[in-house]
Parts: structure tokens; sequence; C-alpha cells
């Protein structure tokens, strides 16, 4: 017997795989591989990893802002800063019309931003995936109604129609969080329902409705966990487009007025006199802030698709 039959009948020692080595990798269960290859293939994206940073940090802020920033720095009656003064060692980024640190507001106003824009994004992901997979899956009568009644929303438009609702349900977060779901799921339900529909036609989904399946297992089994990442891409793509949403209503004045958001700095900005003062600083630091949290949120969500769909060009 020559040595390469040898070889193929008994394997040297050094041929074989190490038994702790198998059993360690056969003891993770399919799931956990899955994430770790996410998070590998994520973290080699620098693009990717800028935005978790960038988003990393406006969270912190935001969470941790009621530990420095009392009521007392955002009462227009409680201060007592120069009016409209610009940056300086004393107030960094200078102060508003009514002697309030504009850092302060910034740093406040990113609490109001961005959950209005998380729940809103919340709000549209879930509404639009239902209708999506509903329309996907059932191609009869219901499928039909949901997607006409989908093809009307995308042909209103959708700032118009978000003011006239934030209008009618009254000032504050709560409505313009409404106004943007409701306005901004439609692309969310026609992406989910091209998907269904792809799913559908695989091999594995005829094999369980041939078994029996009922049609919500399919739907929650079958289809859902496949569609779950376009739904992952989505949802992190809409939160940019909802905070850019938020800053334009509040802007226009249909926020809540004892609140501070990046919009209302704006709103304050332009209706109190800075561009005639001058105050480059009260405009330009809302501003600023509204565009890096949004490059965070298309950084972010841009390297998750890259990752989710290896057939992108790179």
């Amino acid at each position: 017997m020559t040595g390469t039959q040898a070889d193929i009948r008994h394997p040297r020692p050094s041929q074989l795989p190490a038994s702790g080595a198998v059993r360690a990798e056969s003891a993770k269960p399919p799931p956990f591989n899955a994430f770790r290859r996410f998070v590998r293939g994520f973290l080699a994206r620098p693009s990717g990893v800028a935005g978790v940073a960038i988003l990393f940090a406006f969270a912190v802020l935001a969470l941790v802002a009621p530990a420095f920033i009392g009521p007392a720095q955002l009462d227009v009656t409680k201060v007592s800063g120069p009016l409209l003064a610009p940056p300086s060692a004393h107030y960094l980024l200078g102060t508003d019309e009514s002697g309030r640190s504009v850092l302060a507001l910034a740093i406040w106003g990113a609490r109001a931003s961005l959950s209005v824009g998380v729940i809103a994004t919340a709000l549209t992901v879930i509404l639009g995936s239902t209708i999506g997979l509903l329309a996907g899956h059932y191609q009869g009568w219901l499928g039909a109604v949901l997607m006409h009644v989908t093809d009307w929303f995308i042909a209103l438009p959708s700032l118009p129609l978000a003011i006239s609702l934030s209008a009618v349900l009254g000032q504050g977060s709560a409505s313009i969080t409404i106004a943007i779901a409701v306005t901004s799921w439609t692309s969310t339900a026609r992406l989910v329902r091209a998907q269904t529909l792809a799913v559908e036609a695989r091999p594995f989904v005829e094999r369980a409705r041939a078994l029996g399946a009922s049609n919500s297992q399919i739907v929650v089994r079958q289809v859902l966990p496949n569609v779950m990442p376009l739904i992952l891409v989505s949802s992190t793509l809409t939160v940019a487009s909802a905070i850019l949403s938020e800053a334009t209503l509040t802007f226009l004045g249909l926020g809540d007025p004892t609140s501070v958001s990046w919009g209302s700095m704006l709103d304050s900005a332009f209706s109190r006199g800075a561009v005639t003062a001058e105050a480059w600083w009260y405009l330009l630091t809302p501003g600023v802030a509204i565009l890096i949290v949004v490059l965070g949120f298309t950084l972010t969500g841009r390297a998750v698709e890259h990752v989710l769909n290896p057939r992108m060009v790179k």
C-alpha cells in the first residue's frame, strides 16, 4: 500500500481537526455564527464604524444631558447671559436671543430630535412592513386593496400632507411623530412586498405549504426571517429622513413651543433676528448637528446594506 493510499484511508493526526475546535464550533448555534459574521463584515467597513461612532456620541450626549444641563439654563426667565453673543471661552458656541447657551440648547435638543426620529421610524417600519407582508403573501383582493392604498399615499405630496396632519392633530411632538409615520411608510411597504414575493417563490416556502403550514406560520417562520435584513436596512435609512422631517415641521412652527429641538432652534433663529444680527453661530449649530446625525445614520445604513447584501459593488 502506498503512502498516498494510506493517508486517504487513515488520515494522519495532523490532518484531523482538533476535537475541541469541532465541539466549540458545533456548540455555537447558527444565529450566533451569523451574528459574528455580520459583526466581522461590519467592522471591515470604516464608514460604517464611523457612522456608529457618530450616533453613539450623540446618543450618550442626549442621555447624560440632564446631569449637567439644568432647567435654569434653558428657562428664558432665569438666564442672565449676553444676548446673541458670539462664541467665547464662557459660551463656546455663543448665546441665543434670550442669553441661553447655544451649546446647551443643541445638546438638549438632541433628546427631542432623536426621540421623535426613532419613534417615528419604528411606527413607519411596523406599518410599512405589516402592509408589505400582507400584500405580498395574500395576492388576491386583499393584496390589491393594500397596494391601491399604498399607491394613493404615494401620489399625495408628503410634506403638505404632514403639515396638514400636524395642524389637525395640534402642535407637539406626538402629532409630528404621527404625521411622519403616516407619510413615510409607503417606501417600506413596497420594498417588503417585493422581497416577500421573491421569498415565497423559493422551494422551501412551497415545501412548507405542501406540508400543511398555515398562512401565519409561513409568514412568521419562513418569510419574515428572510425579509428582516431588508427591514433593518430600511429602518436605519428611514431614521435620517425622519429627523429631517421633524426639523422641517418644527421649523415651520408645528412643534411644541415649550420644547427645545434642533428644528425649534432654527425656527427661533430665523424669527428672532439672528439673520439680521449676523449671529451665524445660532443658525450653524443646529444645522450642523442635523447634518452630522443624518450622515451617521446614512453611513451606518449603507454599511449594513453592504454586509447583508454581498452582491452589491463595494
